[in-house]
């Protein structure tokens, strides 16, 4: 078995976005240290009357270790803690006056609360008690040698250590809760996006199935009246058109069954006859009638039943965009062919184009001011599943433009 690495410890407020917030610890433990480094000797050497190589002993060990706590808290607090005892028991061997705090001078209070604000940020809730709890013991144990009796001030660490304990907990669970809430968020705007595509491709399957169906049907009907419809058939031939007829009823059958999942009730309005590029005039006109100026290029050519129908629902998706986003902006709507440089009708494309203006001035403001982009996703699905290209974007001068390429030939759908 091989061993699994250890993820190295992160500083504290690594996932922060700004930057100054993720270099803030940082900056406090490098103020604090270097602050209490030289305040703590000259307090205990001066005022305490402390040997000179006993206090700077103690005051490295109290105040370096605060750089270490950024990234590990719980260590530092090994090493600050034990000093501090130390230090304390120190005191009891030298004569100091009797206001002066004791068993914990004000600059270790300062750097202790300094790393309970860190414990708070990192630790678990069991490591925090654990932490009050031993600052509480220490506390109640040197109270039993203090030179010059017990006093309130002794209490003072363990109620201060207590609070930023607890406020330290309080701030992580807070950030921890906000990190997850996002988390969430976005997993959920992810799957919102896949189940939209999943049912975009619901509706294309749904309609390729009507488009197909209709055409199987043809066959089937065509191969099963070829004898009588034509005269004099030779028996191969009309056992021919009767093999053509089944396995076209076999193919029809097989494919209801693949498909016919994907008609649930609520797809009763979908067994109507799907609508095509003739069908987008009325798709104009109703936008019209809702107080959208439209400009209309039709384009009346046999197309493919599927390249017509995803045209349809790419200028149906793109006039509801219009109508929700900017009423009443004037918008242009074209439908054409176009060819390849080399002339070659293998590249023939249509051309869908919707393109409106901004919206005008209230009192007709946007009915949305936002959206959800899911008939964008919609419309590539749709585009992309017969092969074409499909540009959409906002214009510079204000707008919106709708531009998809569709293949016109069947060697593009291949």
């Amino acid at each position: 078995m091989t061993a699994v690495e250890e993820e190295p410890p992160r500083a504290l407020l690594t996932g922060a976005s700004r930057g100054w917030v993720r270099l803030l610890p940082w900056a406090v433990a490098f103020v604090l240290s270097v602050a209490l480094l030289p305040t703590t000797i000259q307090v205990l050497t001066a005022d305490y009357g402390l040997n000179g190589g006993i206090a700077s002993a103690l005051a490295v060990a109290q105040a370096a270790p605060l750089l270490l706590a950024v990234v590990r808290p719980l260590q530092a607090w090994y090493v600050i803690f034990a000093a501090d005892v130390a230090g304390a028991l120190a005191l009891l061997t030298v004569d100091f006056k009797e206001q002066l705090l004791w068993p914990f001078p004000p600059m270790e209070i300062v750097g202790y609360i300094g790393l309970c604000l860190a414990l708070g940020l990192r630790e678990p809730r069991r490591t925090l008690l654990l932490v009050w709890l031993a600052t509480a013991a220490a506390n109640v144990g040197l109270g039993f040698f203090a030179p010059n009796g017990t006093s309130a001030m002794n209490v003072l660490l363990t109620i201060l250590s207590g609070v930023v304990l607890v406020l330290g907990g309080a701030l992580r669970e807070r950030y921890d809760a906000q990190r997850r809430l996002a988390e969430q968020e976005t997993i959920s705007e992810a799957e919102r996006d896949r189940r939209t595509l999943l049912e975009e491709r619901a509706r294309i399957a749904r309609e390729l199935h009507d488009v197909v169906a209709h055409h199987m049907s043809v066959i089937t009907v065509q191969a099963d009246t070829a004898a009588y419809r034509l005269e004099r058939l030779p028996p191969d031939v009309q056992e021919e058109f009767t093999s053509i007829a089944a396995t076209s009823r076999e193919s029809l059958g097989e494919m209801r069954r693949l498909l016919g999942v994907l008609r649930n009730e609520e797809a009763n309005g979908e067994l109507a006859p799907q609508p095509g590029l003739t069908r987008i005039g009325q798709l104009v006109e109703a936008t019209a009638r809702a107080g959208v100026p439209v400009e209309f290029t039709p384009f009346d050519v046999d197309v493919p039943e599927a390249v017509g129908l995803s045209a349809y629902r790419i200028v149906q998706e793109a006039l509801a965009n219009v109508v929700r986003h900017a009423p009443g902006a004037p918008t242009q709507v074209s439908v054409s062919e176009s060819v390849s440089e080399s002339g070659s009708e293998d590249g023939a494309r249509l051309t869908v184009l919707v393109v409106n203006g901004p919206s005008p001035e209230p009192p007709a403001a946007p009915l949305e001011e936002g959206g959800t982009g899911h008939g964008l996703v919609g419309m590539r699905e749709r585009v992309r599943l017969v092969g074409g290209t499909l540009d959409a974007g906002p214009l510079p001068g204000g707008g919106f433009r709708v531009a998809a390429q569709l293949p016109l030939t069947e060697k593009d759908f291949t």
